[in-house]
């Protein structure tokens, strides 16, 4: 798909743009996952948002252009990815909470040795080790890639709730599922301090 066409299906405010991600799939290398759970950031307006206090060198990709990925590190051992919704200048991301392999599952087993399939991609950073994703795919070209987004149709039967683990906005339901699929991640809140 052109990047016009990728930024186009992207536009609009981030908690509209994230449940259309559900059902695209992620391809990298051999590996394709099915998206079903998401979460949407709103920058500046969203306290959870990484982007909340400014641009740091961690999240410039937030800040645009749109339809490229935004990964960091967390925890001190895990990668994560986010598509960049807003236009430049606008640091909105949908986080990739978890997927479906739809393609070469067993590279994805060899990655992910001793996890059940329903856990292979179930989880943001499970995902992005199932799909070979690490720092230095931050900022990649959704459209041209390595990594490529391909829209699909959301899923008919779609739930919303508030997003996992935070303590800034934890009351937005920006966390976005298709119901039942046991890909999905279970919610946790946030830890108390």
């Amino acid at each position: 798909m052109p990047a016009s066409e990728l930024a186009a299906f992207l536009a609009g405010p981030v908690d509209q743009a994230a449940p259309r991600l559900l059902g695209s799939v992620v391809r990298h290398g051999d590996v394709a996952v099915r998206l079903t759970e998401v979460e949407a950031y709103a920058g500046p307006a969203d306290p959870g948002s990484h982007a909340f206090r400014g641009m740091t060198k961690r999240n410039a990709t937030m800040f645009g252009p749109p339809a490229h990925l935004y990964c960091y590190f967390t925890y001190g051992m895990h990668v994560c990815c986010n598509v960049v919704t807003g236009p430049d200048g606008d640091p909105s991301a949908v986080l990739l909470r978890a997927g479906e392999v739809v393609e070469g599952i067993e590279v994805v087993r060899e990655r992910r040795l001793g996890s059940t399939d329903r856990d292979l991609a179930r989880g943001p950073a499970r995902l992005c080790r199932a799909l070979g994703i690490g720092l230095d795919h931050d900022g990649a070209d959704l459209a041209a890639g390595p990594v490529v987004l391909e829209p699909g149709t959301p899923p008919a039967d779609v739930s919303t709730g508030p997003r996992v683990g935070l303590r800034g906005a934890p009351e937005r339901p920006w966390r976005f599922w298709e119901t039942g699929h046991p890909s999905v991640s279970a919610y946790r809140p946030a830890k108390p301090r």
